[in-house]
């Protein structure tokens, strides 16, 4: 959420430290009155997230970053609220517009005092507390070092008994490229950002970290901005869903094609069938489903606009491919025999092709079975199955998501969704984006079967493959966000996505606003 609309490019620490440098050298605008901007609408974001603040606690570093805090710790004393600065490298030794700032607030009277613990605590932060951080900004590339690291660790603990914590630009300790917190960082409530808005507050970790999302690019001419391209680029489900053409009257359901599922092995029915509901809410004309014999008839009580067919072998299998103007494969696909054989045969089929779960697992084991054309094809990875596909493990590929993510494509060509917070998404013109959608209520089984329905049930319509995934992927998390704002995180379900998801694709839903 935030006061204005979040941009849709976003960038990495050395892009934004280029913006502020153009701003500055090129166009004149000088750092003082950015940092004063900066300041001035922190300050803002802070108060109206917790106006009846009685207590203020500054912790400054050394930089750009403190002369921020400095600059609103005294607005915060013009407003007669108790306020004090525990500074972390010694204010007399500043140069340039934090020296400034720092005068600015000695003019306004504003205690300031070394920071160490038994200042610390005789503070007693509160429950009307508001800590605020301006150590670290985006030039921190290394591990937190001391004293830093303890003053972060206090402000955490302090957060856990009641205090609120507002974060200026970056919580101090977080990765502005990747997300990822260096050794350790500033969990905070809400944070203000400014000029370019950094990648690593909405993917990765980052969103744990930074909490409510506020921007604003502080005047800045929009010269700057079009002189730096960006790292990616930020989805906006309502420009995709302004480009989402009508139905025409008089159309039928063979002009919205025909998508075939592979999967649901002996006791995996369920995730077929919620990739199944998906696709068919999704608008998709026609959709049949592939599985064990087993299931076919708890499939049809469950959608009886399902055509289910029992495939247990080569030729009932291409026949039902045949069919195809959309695949999906891998909801409840398994790893044996039969489920090679539905995979296999699905790659040789030059239409769009969804794969996930179990299909990604067997890749890695047979990669000799992607076809030399892969343009058609959209893997949808969750961190495991994504480290599996380039031979990591869990940990590295997240510590970097947006290289990781490039890697995937150089590898294995197609589209590339990598799931998680913050889903990255790539395409064969290596097409960067970024899903600014979705919350922690997503983090249980069965989403990313719906996703894969979701996605087929766009594809198969004829949509352009870049547009029908992105669309899809922000349908997708946008729903939960919606059904989260309605009724909290905990206890959604996979299946309780689908009604919502069409409500949005037709307009007659609200997505939250990103």
């Amino acid at each position: 959420m935030s006061t204005t609309k979040l941009p849709l490019k976003l960038y990495n620490a050395a892009q934004v430290r280029e913006l502020d440098r153009m701003a500055i050298e090129i166009h004149g605008v000088e750092g003082f009155e950015l940092m004063q901007r900066a300041a001035r609408f922190a300050f803002h974001c802070l108060m109206r997230c917790w106006p009846n603040t009685q207590q203020l606690i500054l912790l400054c570093g050394s930089g750009n970053n403190a002369g921020d805090g400095y600059v609103m710790a005294a607005l915060a004393a013009a407003r007669k609220i108790d306020c004090h600065v525990l500074y972390l490298s010694d204010p007399e030794q500043l140069r340039g517009d934090a020296q400034l700032a720092y005068a600015r607030a000695q003019r306004s009277q504003v205690s300031c005092a070394p920071f160490n613990l038994d200042t610390w605590h005789q503070l007693n932060a509160g429950r009307r507390t508001v800590i605020v951080d301006a150590l670290l900004g985006t030039g921190l590339q290394s591990t937190v070092r001391e004293p830093y690291a303890a003053a972060i660790q206090a402000c955490n603990a302090a957060r856990k008994h009641g205090a609120k914590v507002f974060a200026v630009d970056l919580p101090s300790g977080l990765s502005a490229d990747t997300g990822q917190p260096l050794g350790c960082a500033i969990e905070a409530d809400a944070t203000a950002s400014f000029i370019g808005m950094k990648l690593g507050l909405l993917t990765g970790a980052g969103p744990h970290y930074a909490g409510r999302l506020f921007f604003d690019a502080l005047d800045v001419p929009e010269a700057v901005f079009q002189a730096v391209p960006g790292t990616l680029t930020r989805l906006d489900l309502d420009e995709l869903l302004h480009a989402l053409p009508p139905r025409r009257s008089d159309s039928h359901k063979g002009q919205h094609g025909h998508v075939v599922l592979l999967g649901g092995n002996l006791g995996l029915g369920g995730a077929l069938i919620m990739a199944a509901e998906a696709a068919l809410r999704c608008g998709a004309g026609l959709v049949s489903v592939g599985t064990r014999a087993e299931h076919r008839s708890p499939l049809l009580a469950r959608q009886p606009e399902l055509m289910v067919h029992a495939v247990n072998d080569r030729t009932a299998l291409q026949g039902l491919l045949d069919k195809a103007n959309a695949i999906i494969v891998g909801p409840g696909l398994g790893q044996d025999s039969w489920s090679q054989l539905l995979l296999s045969e699905a790659l040789q089929r030059p239409v769009p092709t969804v794969l996930d779960a179990d299909a990604l697992n067997l890749l890695v084991q047979h990669p000799d079975w992607l076809p030399e054309q892969r343009d058609h094809l959209v893997y949808t990875p969750h961190p495991g199955e994504a480290a599996r596909m380039l031979e990591c493990d869990t940990a590295t590929l997240q510590a970097d998501r947006l290289e990781a993510l490039r890697a995937l494509q150089r590898r294995w060509g197609g589209s590339i969704v990598l799931k998680g917070a913050g889903t990255l998404l790539s395409h064969p013109d290596h097409a960067a984006m970024l899903c600014p959608y979705g919350n922690a209520g997503m983090a249980c089984g069965g989403m990313g079967d719906v996703l894969s329905g979701v996605l087929g049930g766009l594809l198969v319509q004829g949509f352009n493959a870049r547009y029908a995934v992105n669309l899809g992927v922000c349908l997708h998390s946008a729903a939960a966000d919606a059904l989260a704002a309605r009724h909290g995180p905990r206890g959604l379900l996979a299946s309780d996505l689908t009604p919502e998801i069409r409500s949005l694709l037709n307009g007659v839903g609200k997505a939250t606003p990103a």
